[in-house]
């Protein structure tokens, strides 16, 4: 059996929303064993992104500038805007802010993501998973990316609902057919 066929998303955990009418932020926290250094590489550099993020980018986030980011599952490009881009502390574009912070030897690592409230469980299910395999990369142990459609067959669907629970939101049900950013 392959540590792909072996994980399980843990409970939903670490993470809240702020609201602002339909527009809601979400916020995970997640504590990884890897440097500030590391994991900034691999919020950054469009080979590390390939194996765990729910898109890809034709270009590096590590710096200020435009790139095109495709979310996994969408069929057009976005042109982004990295705004803020400080190394290896905090990257911001596209409604996302990531801050990396040395903490017990590693990084505590926190994501507020800008998202219809419609859709927030959504993204907490989805980023959770995300999470979860970037922290098995930068261990040592890869499993592959696991978005969209496949990250059904991973316990996306408990994960949206538990989180639906945390949040007091109905979350929409996902078919096959959605589109989903993460």
């Amino acid at each position: 059996m392959t540590n792909r066929e072996q994980y399980a998303p843990g409970p939903a955990r670490g993470a809240q929303v702020q609201k602002d009418g339909d527009q809601w932020t979400l916020i995970l926290v997640r504590e990884l064993r890897h440097s500030p250094e590391i994991v900034w590489q691999a919020l950054t550099d469009p080979v590390h992104l390939r194996e765990w993020a729910p898109f890809e980018t034709d270009g590096s986030l590590g710096a200020a500038g435009t790139v095109n980011l495709t979310w996994i599952g969408t069929p057009k490009a976005l042109e982004t805007k990295v705004t803020r881009a400080e190394a290896p502390k905090v990257l911001e574009y596209d409604g996302m802010r990531w801050e990396l912070e040395a903490f017990g030897g590693g990084t505590r690592l926190t994501l507020w993501h800008t998202i219809d409230r419609r859709f927030v469980a959504w993204g907490a299910a989805g980023w959770h998973i995300c999470l979860d395999v970037l922290d098995r990369l930068l261990g040592g142990t890869p499993i592959g990316r696991i978005v969209g459609g496949d990250a059904t067959a991973f316990d996306w669907q408990r994960l949206n609902a538990e989180y639906a629970k945390q949040f007091g939101v109905e979350s929409p049900a996902w078919s096959p057919k959605a589109s989903q950013k993460s």
